[in-house]
């Protein structure tokens, strides 16, 4: 910058919020300099060099108590030479120094630890991560650094990986100008690791997260919000809608001076709430999907039942080890066994699955854990009783779309190659 530039920067509302500005820009108050640091700190130094001509100016708010003037500092030569990392600025750059911070503790700690300061770099790590992910990735990304460590960009729609839907892109145009919408339904989670499960969960969990994220040229303003349209559930829990704004709908939706909340204007939120009814289908479907596929119905040990807006779970008495045991019992037993089954399926204990699932990561809750070789015995066994009966080909296919064989962590084809 300029010295005229630097001084420009420096002043609060430097910027008439109605002024047309490029589709790129950021800004849109002037204020997000000032306010941002003095929320922070007590003193403001700004030094920006251009072909190696370095200036600088510097906000004190002690000395502006002290001279009850709200009088900018432009620095000589010996001052800026005294900055701190004011020699490993290059040719071309800015330098914002803050000092006298006095926000990074509250009145409730006496004193600045280490596992505090942590804590905040912590906390300010995954916030730049989340909010400028779109900036820290791609050709021409921006890199981040704090103590040295180059931030990753947290990319809250997983889109990365191959069990993510992305679904149609909507546009609507308003003015001159277009909102670009696309939602994203996140993979079930037996479809990912327990890291990244925990990921991508963070710290409010699934839950939490779900929702629009509305960007205002790729910046995070908002995220993990219906907006109020529909309450936050278990079944939309997968679900993230990205929201893309220019800056020249600022005035439509509301962005505040600190670009930290929006508010969709009554049009858009007609439009949004038929997106959410487009893509519930999807996301529950997802969230009720099991981590394996079944090929026919009499596969799985539970039957889901929808009817009449109510959803019932029962034991499948067709499933081929229970058919097999009815088989070698007598007429009596035949139907206490029908009546244990149907008392075990009626008393599921529904109530307390829900909420362990939406208060614990899934993965923890009662996991399914046969070893292979175990799977292999009641396999063979299979084989021994069938073997006149079913091909190759035909118990693959069995192996791979019953329980509990479809657990099975190796490859049925190369079992059956070797078996008895």
């Amino acid at each position: 910058m300029t010295e005229l530039e630097l001084i420009e920067a420096m002043r609060a509302g430097s910027k008439n919020p109605l002024d047309s500005r490029s589709e790129n820009d950021l800004g849109r108050f002037g204020l997000g300099l000032k306010t941002a640091s003095f929320s922070q700190c007590r003193k403001l130094t700004v030094a920006s060099s251009q072909n190696n001509h370095k200036i600088s100016a510097k906000w004190d708010l002690d000395f502006v108590a002290e001279t009850e003037d709200w009088s900018l500092q432009i620095l000589d030569d010996n001052e800026i030479s005294n900055l701190y990392k004011i020699n490993s600025m290059q040719k071309n750059g800015t330098l914002v120094l803050w000092e006298e911070t006095d926000r990074i503790i509250d009145n409730t700690v006496s004193s600045l630890t280490e596992n505090i300061v942590y804590e905040k770099i912590d906390s300010v790590q995954k916030h730049l991560e989340l909010v400028f992910h779109r900036y820290l990735k791609g050709k021409d990304k921006v890199n981040i650094f704090i103590n040295d460590e180059q931030l990753k960009p947290f990319d809250p729609f997983h889109t990365k990986h191959p069990a993510t839907q992305e679904l149609t892109e909507e546009i609507i145009a308003i003015e001159t100008s277009k909102i670009i919408i696309k939602p994203y339904i996140l993979p079930h989670y037996t479809k990912i690791s327990v890291q990244e499960y925990d990921y991508y969960a963070g710290e409010g969990g699934y839950l939490k997260n779900q929702g629009f994220y509305v960007y205002r040229n790729k910046r995070l303003l908002v995220s993990g919000t219906w907006f109020r349209l529909i309450p936050q559930s278990e079944m939309y829990k997968l679900a993230r809608i990205q929201i893309d704004l220019p800056n020249s709908l600022d005035h439509l939706w509301k962005i505040d001076v600190k670009k930290s909340n929006a508010s969709p204007p009554s049009i858009i939120r007609q439009r949004l709430k038929k997106i959410i009814e487009k893509i519930a289908g999807t996301s529950t479907r997802v969230y009720r999907a099991r981590g394996h596929k079944s090929s026919s119905s009499n596969s799985a040990f539970w039957e889901r039942h929808s009817a009449r807006g109510e959803i019932n779970y029962s034991i499948n008495k067709e499933h081929p080890f229970i058919e097999k045991f009815i088989e070698d019992l007598n007429d009596s037993k035949v139907s206490e066994f029908n009546n244990i089954l149907n008392l075990i399926g009626d008393f599921f204990p529904k109530d307390a699955l829900y909420s362990d699932i939406g208060n614990n990561n899934p993965k923890d809750i009662n996991p399914i854990s046969i070893p292979d070789i175990e799977l292999e015995e009641m396999a063979n066994n299979k084989i021994k009783m069938e073997r006149d009966f079913m091909t190759d080909d035909e118990f693959i296919k069995y192996f791979k779309s019953t329980e509990p064989f479809n657990i099975y962590t190796k490859d049925w084809i190369r079992f059956m190659k070797n078996a008895i």
